[in-house]
This record gives structure tokens, C-alpha cells and sequence, in this order.
């Protein structure tokens, strides 16, 4: 009988099923990480009832946006105030003590915020679909576009949260440094304004940042092609935004490599 140990993607699947049950036991967290956004459709959605163009409900702007969003929510925000959590405790020195490699750390955090991810985005169509109008994209290339998105932001969100979990010092500071940047960037990017009404400058910002590119590359699977006249540039600029999101991949892995903490300082 062999004894070798299993390899780390093994490991990594495991170890992401173990964080989904770790993440449902805080009950908190579950609420404002998969309700929050169905919270902010409603309100949002009832406030805002305008039409923005023909067959452009606010509602159809806002899920696309809101979805984008939940990339960076449970990816971005979600990894980088957990993992200083982990540390302050000493779960991860233990963790790098174990014979587990340290990929299958990350393969787990990424399973989590995939499963978060999906859970929300269904909730949101769901709800979009059942109480606001929101309209499905019928043709097969918005879907893989979709997917496309999804994917690609997912991973970055991800990624670029293991980057920035290294700037909180301490468990304690960390939702309080974290938090406002992904809430700059949502009204900065598109999230919760139509993208062209918000100041140039802002624009200039925004467009440095992946969630400007997610959110308008959810737009594009969301609404009609004729709206994409309402863009900066008058097209969607598909290319440029997978382009954009590969960009900040690759950056956010080598600072991630990087500047990676497993113990305090």
C-alpha cells in the first residue's frame, strides 16, 4: 500500500470544502456576504424605477453592476479581511507547519469564493428576474461572455485579495481598511451610477481598476447592444476589458508572491 501523500490539488479541493463549512457556521458573515447584495437590489431597485434607455431599466444597470460587485465582494474584500484573521490567530503558521503545500491553501480559498460567488449571482437573477423585470440575455455569446467574466474576475478578485491581505497589520484593522476601498470603488466604477454621469476624473480613476472592466463587461451581457453608444468610447470594448483583467492578474500575482505573510511581523 502506498503512503504517499495525496497531491495539492487533492488537498486543495478539501480544504475549500472545509472553508465553506467553516464560512456557513458564521452565520454573520453568510447574511451580509450572500444577502447584502439581494438588500441593495431592493432598494436600489425600488427607489430607482426610471427607464434609462429603451428596454434599460435601472434595475437591468443595476444587477449587471451589483454582479460585478460580488466578484469583488467575495473575492477581493472577502480573502483580504480573512486572512489577516488567519494569521492574527496563528492558523496559518500552524498551516505552513503541516505537510499540506501551500497551493492547496489558496486552491481552498479560491473554491470558497467561487461557491460564494455562484450563490450570489443566482440570488440576484433570481430576484431580478422575479420582483424587478430584468431581462436574460438570450444569445449564446452574452452567456459565454458571461462566463468569460465571471471566470476571469473571480480569479483576479481573488488573487488581488491575497495581495492586499499583507497591508492590514492587524485582524482588527483589517475590515476597516479593506472595506472602504471596495465602497470607493463601487461608486467610482459604475456599480451604483450610470457610469458616463459621474465625473471625469472619477472616470480616469475608475478605469485604472478591474471592477470599472467587470462591471462594463457585465453591461454587456445585460443590456442591449445599442446602449453601448452610452460608453465612454461608444462600443463595449470586450478585447480591452479581458485584456485589462489579464493586466491585473498577472500584477496581482507577483505582489501577491511577493509580499505573502504567514506569520505577523
Amino acid at each position: 500500500m502506498s503512503n504517499q501523500l495525496p497531491g495539492a490539488i487533492a488537498i486543495g479541493i478539501k480544504r475549500g470544502n472545509l472553508e465553506i463549512k467553516q464560512f456557513f457556521r458564521q452565520r454573520e458573515s453568510v447574511v451580509f456576504t450572500l444577502l447584502f447584495p439581494l438588500i441593495l437590489l431592493a432598494i436600489f431597485g425600488s427607489v430607482f424605477e426610471n427607464t434609462l434607455a429603451p428596454g434599460v431599466t435601472f434595475s437591468q444597470y443595476f444587477v449587471a453592476g451589483m454582479i460585478a460587485s460580488a466578484l469583488v465582494n467575495t473575492g477581493f474584500q472577502q480573502i483580504a479581511i480573512y486572512i489577516p484573521i488567519e494569521r492574527d490567530n496563528g492558523a496559518l503558521k500552524r498551516l505552513r507547519g503541516t505537510p499540506m503545500p501551500a497551493t492547496s491553501y489558496f486552491i481552498g480559498k479560491a473554491i470558497l469564493v467561487t461557491f460564494s460567488m455562484l450563490i450570489q449571482v443566482v440570488l440576484l437573477l433570481a430576484a431580478g428576474v422575479a420582483f424587478f423585470g430584468v431581462n436574460l440575455p438570450t444569445a449564446g455569446s452574452k452567456w459565454l461572455i458571461f462566463t468569460g467574466i465571471l471566470i476571469s474576475g473571480a480569479v483576479v478578485s481573488t488573487i488581488l485579495g491575497v495581495a492586499f491581505s499583507s497591508v492590514p497589520k492587524t485582524a482588527r484593522g483589517a475590515s476597516a481598511i479593506v472595506s472602504p476601498v471596495v465602497i470607493i470603488l463601487q461608486f467610482f466604477s459604475g456599480v451604483f451610477f450610470v457610469f458616463t454621469d459621474l465625473p471625469q476624473w472619477m472616470q480616469q480613476i475608475a478605469a485604472i481598476f478591474p471592477l470599472k472592466w467587470l462591471t462594463q463587461g457585465m453591461r454587456s451581457v445585460f443590456l442591449p447592444d445599442s446602449f453601448a453608444t452610452r460608453e465612454i468610447v461608444g462600443n463595449w470594448e470586450t478585447g480591452r476589458t479581458f485584456a485589462i483583467i489579464a493586466i491585473w492578474l498577472v500584477v496581482g500575482t507577483a505582489l501577491a508572491i511577493r509580499t505573502f505573510k504567514w506569520d505577523r511581523d
